[in-house]
């Protein structure tokens, strides 16, 4: 093997270590939408607002002298809370009024927060520190450090508190059944309007944890949630859309795609490979990796 082969494939390694922890982040945010899709079948593009408020009010909290993992919890709460008003508020009443009107709803609620977020926080990006001190361990050639690994591990931890929390809980049970059949679950009892509001709390709350643990690789500024918010919609329909196990293989795949376009190829198509392999899994696959088919009667 020469020289630059070796050195290529260290770099392509290093890229996927890279890829694995950004698509880490991306995983944790689009658990946020595909919870709410398939609860209600409603896209939620104000997802990504969360995540901006979310480490916003986590930022003041660390400016207040507030420990890191307070400050964590405080973003989580202030995400969900926030998002269970837009629920009641904004979504309650036009629930039934058809998916038009609620995708108009939700790319408005969007806006409002990206320009509200500029005119209380301001437009100047702030920094917020790493959650640990970050340690570099070395392995040939690549590098990976411990705040990667700290990602990806909360991350594989959330998954399985979803699994667990689905599959043998009883809130867990409700949520399935409101995501099976909504009206069905109400006949038997289910108070829907609490499962729908936990399930946005829940995915916000994930969102406001994946904002402060992005202020690792970027700044936090008020139209931060527009662009991550469309990556990890992305990922959730790469995945399958309403399949909490697809968002993060959609993450991780979106991740990874981008760091080794980035790397090996040109930086300035590090947005693009997202749509495009968004754009193949639905020539593909319309329903996703992980995604089933369904007929629907219109």
């Amino acid at each position: 093997m020469g020289q630059n082969v070796a050195f290529f494939l260290w770099d392509c390694l290093q890229y996927l270590i890279n890829g694995i922890s950004q698509g880490s982040l991306y995983a944790l945010v689009a658990l946020g939408y595909t919870m709410v899709y398939g609860i209600i079948r409603l896209v939620n593009f104000a997802h990504g607002e969360f995540l901006m408020i979310g480490a916003m009010c986590g930022y003041y909290a660390l400016q207040a002298h507030l420990p890191m993992p307070v400050a964590i919890l405080v973003a989580m709460l202030s995400a969900g809370l926030l998002a269970v008003v837009v629920e009641r508020l904004v979504y309650r009443p036009i629930r039934k009024s058809g998916r038009i009107p609620a995708l108009i709803t939700a790319i408005g609620t969007s806006l409002f927060f990206q320009y509200f977020g500029q005119l209380t926080f301001g437009a100047d990006p702030k920094t917020i520190p790493p959650f640990i001190t970050e340690k570099i361990y070395n392995f040939g050639e690549v590098n990976v450090s411990n705040v990667q690994l700290a990602i990806f591990v909360i991350t594989m931890l959330v998954l399985a508190f979803l699994w667990w929390l689905t599959h043998f809980t009883k809130i867990g049970k409700a949520m399935r059944a409101t995501s099976y059949n909504l009206q069905a679950a109400e006949l038997m009892g289910i108070n829907t309007n609490k499962i729908i509001s936990f399930t946005f709390f829940l995915g916000a709350a994930l969102a406001g944890l994946g904002g402060m643990l992005m202020g690792y690789t970027m700044s936090v500024e008020p139209m931060m949630g527009m662009n991550l918010g469309i990556k990890a919609f992305v990922a959730a329909v790469v995945g399958g859309i309403g399949v909490i196990p697809g968002a993060a293989l959609g993450g991780f795949i979106i991740g990874i795609a981008e760091n080794l376009v980035a790397g090996l190829y040109k930086s300035s198509f590090r947005d693009g490979v997202s749509f495009f392999i968004l754009i193949l899994i639905l020539l593909i696959k319309p329903s996703g990796l992980l995604g089933k088919n369904t007929k629907e009667k219109v």
